[in-house]
């Protein structure tokens, strides 16, 4: 066999070059995957899934998960800055409170159709020991927060809305409204209307009423004397639940320690136990009474009340003259901070933008007067 000569060895080395360059180019990389954990599997819902930042650099950190306990939760969002974000649009944020999949999800869809997501973010509580056999889907999908058990007559309900509070603070800055919905409530106006409304608003919209009959029963309901020093009576207050509140009262609420202790006391008199219609107006008279208009925006009609539950609407009652009477009617102004003697508050007529209570049944109803009646200012 004859031996290979120097160039004989060259002519080969270069023919072999373009092969090694073309098996470089298209060797596959090594990737590496992340396995995402949603939570526990006993939780028949997924969690919610925060925002990324891109960075101009290829490679980019994911913002931190917000931790899970609830006081570490309420330390870091109280932190967060006071203003919302400078040159972005300012934001509603929807806080949906429920233990069910949301009946009225197909009218809140048509809701927020076509509206720009920077106008806009959506969170969901949703209890973990109720089955939800139909998941969360379309527009609320992964909004659902980490969630704990919501009960009534206990603190739970207030801690709840505190997370939603603690988890849009820290999702999005520009989120400036904050709004409580549950699961029986509907939108009366369009989301313009609606947005134009709240975010030209300097103060939060929540019901503070002053002496209403069963107020002492309430206030002594942990045990006479239990609420002093920091809650006197002339200081408890009673108000619905559902309220809009601005970026400095959420930051206020998730923030409270002090008046929160007393609340989250539990109640030895259940019948006389409505926290989450105490704590709030409580605490936002007790500490910013001028920078709020005492009423809420959500419509409820208490006549016919039954077992501490408004009335509810069934489903041969809904329909366009149903929703011009809840425009009409004008909310019930409380206390703020001056006694009513201000004529600013009553000469005020604000629009309700919500009601409750429906039943789950009138969804079909609804949808069929959406567009011609509801979403139609």
């Amino acid at each position: 066999m004859l031996s290979p000569t120097p160039l004989s060895l060259l002519c080969a080395l270069i023919l072999c070059m373009p092969l090694a360059v073309i098996v470089t180019i298209t060797s596959p990389t090594t990737s590496t995957t992340t396995t995402v954990h949603d939570g526990p599997e006993t939780n028949p819902v997924p969690d919610f899934v925060p925002a990324t930042k891109t960075h101009q650099r290829l490679s980019f950190k994911p913002p931190p998960l917000p931790p899970e306990d609830d006081k570490s939760l309420f330390r870091v969002a109280s932190r967060v800055n006071s203003r919302t974000h400078p040159g972005s649009p300012k934001k509603i944020a929807f806080l949906f409170l429920t233990v069910s999949p949301l009946p009225f999800a197909p009218l809140w869809e048509l809701y927020f159709n076509q509206i720009p997501k920077s106008l806009f973010n959506v969170y969901v509580h949703a209890d973990p020991t109720h089955p939800y056999e139909t998941p969360f889907s379309g527009l609320f999908a992964h909004r659902v927060i980490h969630s704990k058990p919501a009960l009534r007559f206990t603190p739970t309900l207030i801690s709840a809305v505190r997370r939603l509070l603690a988890r849009a603070l820290l999702h999005d800055r520009s989120n400036y409204m904050f709004v409580l919905i549950s699961a029986s409530c509907i939108p009366i106006h369009s989301f313009n209307f609606t947005y134009h409304t709240l975010i030209g608003s300097k103060k939060s919209f929540i019901e503070i009423l002053d002496n209403e009959i069963g107020t002492f029963d309430r206030w002594a309901a942990r045990g006479a004397d239990l609420m002093l020093p920091e809650v006197k009576l002339d200081d408890f207050r009673i108000g619905s639940q559902f309220w809009s509140l601005t970026r400095k009262h959420a930051r206020l609420i998730v923030g409270d320690e002090i008046i929160w202790a007393k609340f989250n006391l539990p109640c030895v008199v259940w019948d006389n136990c409505y926290p989450e219609e105490n704590y709030f107006p409580s605490l936002v008279h007790m500490r910013d009474p001028s920078g709020v208009v005492p009423a809420t925006l959500t419509h409820v009609d208490w006549n016919g009340s039954s077992d501490g539950h408004p009335r509810m609407y069934v489903a041969s009652e809904v329909g366009a003259e149903l929703i011009t009477k809840l425009r009409l009617d004008k909310p019930r102004y409380g206390d703020d901070g001056t006694k009513c003697s201000d004529s600013s508050v009553i000469c005020r007529r604000d629009p309700f933008l919500f009601a409750r209570k429906l039943a789950s049944d009138s969804i079909q109803r609804l949808m069929s007067i959406a567009s011609e009646v509801i979403f139609s200012d």
